[in-house]
C-alpha cells in the first residue's frame, strides 16, 4: 500500500512555521482513485493525494478492523452507529452500511474538502441518499448537544500523540452525554451501551500508547480488550465506594 503523504504537524496548532503563502499551496488538493478489496466486496474509494488535515489514505487496520467486525456482526444490530474519523474517505462506514444495512454516521475533521470527499465516495459506490456526516475536529464543542449514537468506532486513530486530549474529550462527551433516540430491541447486551470500539494496529512505542489509555482512566472510562487488537471503551460504572 502507497504511504500516506501528509505532516503530522499540520494538525497542531502552533506547531506550523509555515507561511500564508505556503499555507496556500498546501491546500491544493489532489485525489487519487483506487479499488479496494473489502470482506466480500470490492469498493472503489477516493483519497488524497495530500491533505495538510487528514491522513489521507486508508490504513492497513481498516481492512482488518471491518473483517473483525464482521465476525462480531451481532453487535451492530439495532445499533445507532457513528465513525469519529473517517479517514477522509468514509470507508469502513460505506462498507458497513452496504453489508449490513446499519444506521451509520460519518465524522471527520470540520473540512469542506474532507466531507465532500467522503459524500463522493458514498455515491461512487451504491450509498445513496450519501450516509449523514458530522463536520468535527476533536476537542471542540460537538455540533449535537445530546448524542443519539451507542456505538461509536475507529480505527487507527491513535498516531497523532498530542491530540490524545481532544480525542477524549469528544469521545467521553459522546458516550457520557448519550441520549437514546428510542428503546431498543433486539441488540446484543454483551456489549455496553453506548460503546465505542477502537481497533488499533500498533505503529508507535509502548509508552505513548498508554497515554491513550490512561487518559481514558482519568476521564472516566473503562477500557477493555476484546480480542486481536480491537479495544471497547465505556464509561465507568460507578460503584458505591465511588460515591
Amino acid at each position: 500500500m502507497d504511504i500516506a503523504l501528509f505532516s503530522p504537524s499540520s494538525l497542531f496548532a502552533g506547531d506550523d512555521d509555515s507561511t500564508p503563502e505556503e499555507e496556500t499551496v498546501g491546500t491544493r488538493q489532489s485525489y487519487e482513485e483506487r479499488s479496494h478489496e473489502f470482506p466480500g466486496m470490492e469498493l472503489l474509494i477516493r483519497e488524497f493525494s495530500f491533505h495538510q488535515l487528514n491522513a489521507n489514505l486508508l490504513w492497513p487496520g481498516t481492512f482488518a478492523f471491518a473483517e473483525w467486525l464482521l465476525q462480531h456482526c451481532s453487535w451492530l444490530k439495532g445499533r445507532r452507529i457513528i465513525e469519529l474519523g473517517s479517514s477522509g474517505t468514509g470507508a469502513l462506514a460505506i462498507f458497513l452500511g452496504k453489508s449490513f444495512g446499519v444506521d451509520i454516521t460519518t465524522s471527520d475533521f470540520d473540512d469542506e474538502e474532507v466531507e465532500e470527499n467522503i459524500a463522493h465516495n458514498c455515491s461512487v459506490n451504491g450509498i445513496t441518499p450519501v450516509l449523514p456526516h458530522i463536520r468535527h475536529t476533536w476537542g471542540d464543542t460537538f455540533p449535537k448537544a445530546e448524542p443519539d449514537w451507542d456505538l461509536v468506532i475507529a480505527s487507527d486513530i491513535l498516531l497523532y500523540v498530542k491530540q490524545y486530549p481532544n480525542l477524549i474529550k469528544s469521545l467521553s462527551f459522546l458516550l457520557k452525554s448519550y441520549k437514546p433516540k428510542d428503546e431498543k430491541a433486539g441488540i446484543d447486551l454483551a456489549l455496553p451501551q453506548p460503546a465505542f470500539l477502537m481497533s488499533w494496529k500498533r505503529r508507535i512505542g509502548k509508552e505513548d500508547e498508554e497515554l491513550f489509555f490512561t487518559g481514558c482512566e482519568n476521564a472516566g472510562l473503562a477500557a477493555e480488550h476484546v480480542g486481536s487488537r480491537v479495544y471497547c471503551i465505556s464509561p465507568r460504572k460507578t460503584s458505591q465506594v465511588d460515591q
